[in-house]
């Protein structure tokens, strides 16, 4: 009777510990989610609070009014600015600011680059255009590979690769590297490889063996095959 009960009593401890895990994974995330949201909107609405205590002052609004009308217009502005860079004479004038900004603030530059990866245009990113390729950053003789993604052929062969990390593959590494330490995977999915290493490794095993792709794509999946890489900017 006494070891009936202890074995009901450790399931029913297994059952509410099983239900405890589960309902933390799920809600878990969206507490993470929430709070990024409202520090998201408390560093926004504190970047704004000069225009929205004008706009309060004027109007006498609440605060929070003040602070999406003031979204708002800001919203507004980048729409107006990109209509009038979207044209001739305002590509011109886009192209002078830029140029006498980059002579005084050097860091101009970098800051732009990052900004166009981000949210412009993406036709020059290595996630767009690149191939997903097996590379021995260590040599031939180093049986060592890396998940990489090629940007890059050069006109004697080589490859310049780029080593994503884990779990933020927006960072990495550059290497250039001999044609023979690269084995490119067509049949890989940039997307594909790039979930693999924001998991740190988690389903390597099977994407590397089974690919990504069906087989009758395998050809041309990235833009790119096994035996050309020719799409890429050579050089």
């Amino acid at each position: 009777m006494v070891d009936d009960l202890g074995q009901l009593m450790d399931k029913l401890k297994l059952i509410i510990r099983n239900a405890f895990i589960g309902g933390v994974v799920i809600l878990l995330p969206l507490v993470i989610l929430g709070l990024f949201f409202r520090w998201l909107f408390r560093t926004v609405t504190d970047l704004i609070q000069p225009f929205t205590d004008l706009f309060i002052k004027w109007t006498q609004a609440p605060e929070m009014l003040g602070d999406l009308v003031v979204i708002l217009l800001i919203i507004l502005a980048c729409i107006l600015v990109g209509s009038i860079t979207a044209t001739g004479i305002g590509r011109y004038l886009h192209a002078k600011f830029d140029h006498h900004l980059q002579r005084l603030a050097p860091g101009y530059q970098m800051v732009k680059d990052i900004v166009n990866q981000l949210f412009g245009d993406r036709s020059n990113s290595p996630f767009k255009s690149g191939a997903v390729a097996e590379v021995q950053v260590f040599g031939i003789d180093t049986p060592t590979s890396v998940t990489a993604i090629v940007t890059s052929k050069h006109e004697d062969g080589r490859y310049t690769v780029f080593v994503p990390t884990g779990p933020n593959p927006t960072t990495g590494f550059v290497f250039h590297v001999a044609a023979e330490c690269v084995k490119l995977r067509p049949d890989i999915k940039v997307e594909s490889a790039i979930r693999t290493i924001i998991s740190c490794g988690a389903g390597s095993s099977q994407l590397f063996k089974f690919g990504s792709v069906p087989k009758e794509n395998k050809e041309n999946v990235n833009g790119v095959t096994t035996a050309d890489v020719t799409s890429l900017t050579r050089e």
